[in-house]
């Protein structure tokens, strides 16, 4: 069954994470020590555009509010940028929050490259390069606010091409289950330009070696996925993820985002009522926008129970082509 079927409430207009000079991207939320909440987001500028400068020049930041809806407002860079020669030195991205015992473990994606890139740089093979250096970081901190200690090398590293995952490890969503043991799935692919897969991984601890659970991509779908969200809870792990099917195949819209259920967290299972979210969105002022990208999604858990909805949008005919960058808000019924 859907546990979150239904239970979306209007967006908030004037919620989740917005600067006008900014572009921002991802959003993953956490209470802090301190009682506010904190969003752990991507952000570069909006004078670059969306294109491909998430890749070259963003930074990942953590921005606040007392209210889990925000508006969340910018308090500061976490990842700075750091020497070329380390995997993450050029570039911060994907962020993933997550709090176990009385530590907090910053998930990321990283990547790099030498010299400079200008912003209006449209070379296709240098942004493959990049791209295929993505890998996933892993930063701790005994405090929401810092200082955090960062990994000089990736958690998890691609494989040979004779398997899938031979590109590069990005998008990282993460679980921590009671005893400590740790769930991950990444995503990658075979080559430039190949379909882009999730893979699983798990850690004794939120810091431990990972290893893969399946040399082959998690299945169950029949289609494309991407921008997963994993929980786990009642014995089952759960996932919210993006149907990226031209056709809508899985949850009848191309961008919508949908769930799935699984014992092992490589083999899911989709019910036909499987949508969670559309890309048009209905607001709190009574309004109605439909979307040119929803993505991202990433849950707020309170005592295990998701209580909002935080998803990248932005302003724009068309998907990925977008003039502005923000995160929005939409909280469940509880």
């Amino acid at each position: 069954m859907n546990p979150l079927q239904g239970k979306l409430l209007p967006a908030v207009r004037g919620g989740g994470f917005r600067m006008k000079d900014k572009m921002i991207w991802c959003g993953s939320v956490i209470r802090g020590e301190d009682g506010r909440y904190h969003m752990f987001a991507s952000l570069w500028e909006r004078s670059m555009g969306f294109g491909a400068n998430w890749l070259y020049h963003c930074r990942i930041v953590r921005a606040a509010s007392d209210r889990p809806e925000g508006p969340f407002r910018l308090e500061q860079v976490v990842l700075e940028e750091r020497s070329p020669r380390y995997f993450d030195g050029r570039n911060t991205h994907n962020p993933f929050i997550a709090k176990y015992q009385e530590k907090y473990y910053l998930y990321y994606m990283g990547t790099t490259y030498f010299g400079e890139i200008s912003p209006d740089n449209n070379d296709h093979a240098l942004f493959t390069e990049v791209w295929n250096r993505k890998r996933i970081g892993l930063a701790v901190s005994d405090s929401v606010f810092g200082p955090w200690e960062r990994r000089d090398e990736p958690i998890l590293l691609p494989r040979d091409c004779s398997h899938w995952d031979c590109t590069a490890t990005t998008n990282p969503a993460v679980t921590i289950l009671p005893d400590g043991s740790t769930y991950m799935l990444y995503k990658s692919r075979s080559c430039a330009d190949a379909p882009l897969q999730i893979g699983a991984a798990r850690a004794d601890s939120p810091d431990g070696e990972f290893y893969r659970l399946s040399d082959s991509p998690i299945e169950g779908f029949g289609g494309r996925v991407e921008d997963p969200f994993l929980w786990y809870s009642d014995g089952r792990f759960r996932l919210l993820i993006k149907d990226d099917n031209p056709d809508g195949r899985i949850s009848g819209e191309w961008g919508a985002g949908f769930y799935a259920e699984s014992r092992d967290c490589v083999h899911w299972e989709v019910e036909p009522a499987c949508r969670v979210y559309s890309r048009t969105i209905s607001w709190d002022d009574g309004s109605t926008t439909t979307q040119p990208n929803l993505e991202r999604p990433f849950l707020l858990l309170e005592e295990g129970v998701p209580t909002h909805l935080y998803l990248a949008t932005g302003d724009g005919d068309r998907p990925y082509q977008l003039t502005h960058s923000y995160n929005i808000c939409i909280p469940l019924k509880v």
